[in-house]
């Protein structure tokens, strides 16, 4: 048995015979062809083209149909770069003076192509590469009459396991017997687990090397709810998650009768559980699982749809579709772009930061393209309008840097008071809590801001020097560590004695390990992601505040974090015995 931590794009537990997608790239040798022929290959480079078009329209209606138009948007690129006149023109070049076949010119040229995205400064623009990989093995198919990444034939519940998914075989799967998925490779925020989570089941991406780890017919447990992948596991192990598996498609029924129940503990607190939505589509799934709101709008999703950046109509329209589809008095809390690091920006070529996690990122890449800055803000300012909206900035770590943007912010106010156009002129103005230096100082931010969110995911790899995307490192980053729930306990004690709302929106928030000890000291906001929210509900529902208070006391007596996990578990199943915790 063999078990591998990873980055989960989707909670639960798939088992199942590991399949293993064969990732060997076409192979496409040199050669020419007579000249006689060359007519021949143009025809079938322009039928290729065409038929790669009339695939992809077929499959973005088809998204759009079941996934909705976010998950569909993911194809735009796709289009726009089989459109590119000048991409065929140089294929048909190459096919004309060199009387290259088709298949060579189409690799030489797309092979180019990717070429152009090597070297970008920020991490996620190389997921064009597999973009334009994509692409090229749509084309090639095509002329070459191939096709190899074909799952139709599978005749039982299966777990797929790969190096990586294009977002074309990631969009396949959505009709086949795959249950659960596994990938070397991947990030939270690339189109591949954007479509991964739209599908709605188990997976998990960052794994390194599971690919060469599993074989074919294998049994794989996926287990998305605490970020694993078992391998061939022994008999005591699968029995457990057998038993996990059907809990868990139990407890999916049961809470479905919460969403319309108040989140109060059984002595009457009110908690606020609201949802953390990258497209403006999730607001409304966040209301169909009770959400009492949007706590955490992240913007920079924006940049998945198209090439090159959103124009200032275009953001206006996702965020007004975001604060009409919370639902009406429900308050959206529209985070500005959080850009760079791990994260898409323009498409520029910089030189590589050394280290992108504390490089130019969030509102300090903000701070120094004031343009794209102001446009941002204009487009929120503009959907103010529609209901009740919060404004926040990422990763603050001074107090000049929220004075900075909020000097923006006026001058964007002042943009749209000359155009005549209307705008929240008291809109709520907070900050994401996600450094140590902003933890620290606290007391002053409060005597400036509206509000306070506190983003566990970088917080916690920020205080324990520990990047949450490295799988070398992964079993270091906790929210369970001691240093952690301290930092937590005195944010919520300097915001509630200054009379500031203070919330928390990390992955944190979502957990049920958490719930007691975040109520505990003081918490009475979480933002979660959708999905999250009636297991949460549900919980908050069994919880008296004496006993909340009890167990953070406790847990903030602890040393380690292994003892603080072993007691919030010990405890949180006294309440929820037959859930997966």
């Amino acid at each position: 048995m063999e078990i591998l931590r990873g980055i989960a794009v989707e909670p639960g537990v798939a088992i199942g015979e590991a399949v293993i997608l064969d990732a060997e790239d076409y192979r496409i040798p040199y050669r020419t062809v007579p000249p006689a022929h060359v007519s021949d290959e143009l025809c079938s480079l322009e039928e290729a083209f065409k038929t790669a078009l009339r695939e992809l329209a077929e499959q973005t209606k088809w998204l759009d149909t079941h996934l909705g138009r976010d998950a569909a948007n993911v194809f735009e690129w796709h289009v726009g770069v089989l459109k590119d006149t000048g991409l065929r023109q140089n294929i048909e070049k190459l096919i004309k003076e060199k009387r290259a076949a088709a298949a060579y010119a189409t690799s030489t040229v797309m092979r180019n192509y990717q070429r152009r995205f090597m070297h970008m400064s920020d991490p996620l623009l190389v997921e064009r590469i597999r973009d334009v990989q994509d692409i090229e093995r749509r084309l090639l198919r095509n002329i070459l009459g191939e096709s190899r990444e074909d799952l139709d034939h599978l005749t039982k519940p299966v777990i797929l396991v790969a190096h990586d998914l294009t977002p074309t075989q990631t969009a396949q799967l959505t009709e086949t017997k795959v249950m659960g998925v596994a990938l070397d490779t991947g990030a939270a925020t690339s189109h591949t687990a954007i479509l991964l989570r739209s599908w709605g089941r188990p997976g998990v991406i960052g794994l390194n090397d599971v690919s060469t780890r599993v074989s074919g017919g294998d049994t794989v447990i996926v287990d998305g709810t605490n970020q694993l992948i078992i391998i061939d596991p022994n008999e005591a192990t699968l029995e457990e998650y057998r038993g996990r598996e059907a809990a868990f498609h139990r407890l999916t029924i049961e809470l479905d009768t919460f969403k319309e129940l108040e989140p109060r503990t059984r002595d009457g607190a009110r908690v606020y559980l609201v949802s953390n939505i990258e497209f403006p589509r999730e607001a409304g799934v966040g209301l169909s699982k009770g959400a009492d709101g949007v706590g955490l709008y992240r913007t920079e999703f924006l940049f998945l749809r198209r090439e090159g950046e959103p124009d200032e109509d275009e953001q206006y329209e996702a965020y007004r579709d975001a604060i009409l589809g919370a639902g009406e008095g429900r308050a959206v809390t529209i985070r500005t772009f959080d850009l760079g690091a791990d994260k898409y920006t323009q498409e520029k070529s910089y030189e590589q930061e050394r280290n992108p996690m504390l490089g130019l990122r969030s509102v300090r890449y903000s701070l120094e393209n004031l343009d794209m800055f102001k446009m941002q803000l204009r487009a929120i300012l503009r959907a103010s309008v529609h209901g009740k909206v919060r404004l926040m900035f990422p990763l603050i770590s001074s107090l000049m840097e929220f004075r900075q943007a909020k000097m923006t912010l006026h001058d964007a106010m002042e943009d749209l008071e000359e155009a005549g156009i209307e705008f929240d002129r008291h809109i709520p103005v907070g900050m994401m809590l996600e450094t140590p230096a902003a933890a620290i100082q606290i007391k002053e931010f409060c005597r400036e801001v509206a509000f306070v969110s506190i983003g566990t995911n970088d917080l916690i790899q920020y205080l324990l020097a520990v990047d949450r995307g490295n799988e070398r490192v992964s079993r270091f980053y906790t929210g369970a560590h001691p240093a952690v729930l301290r930092a937590l306990r005195e944010v919520v004690k300097a915001c509630t004695k200054a009379d500031v709302d203070c919330s928390l929106c990390g992955e944190m928030a979502g957990q049920p390990l958490f719930t007691l000890f975040l109520l505990g000291i003081g918490l009475r906001s979480l933002s979660m992601a959708p999905a999250n929210i009636p297991e949460i509900k549900k919980l908050i529902r069994l919880i008296k505040l004496s006993h909340a208070d009890r167990v953070a006391r406790r847990a903030l007596s602890f040393d380690t974090d292994r003892q603080v996990t072993n007691y919030l578990r010990d405890e949180t199943r006294k309440l929820l015995p037959e859930d997966p915790i």
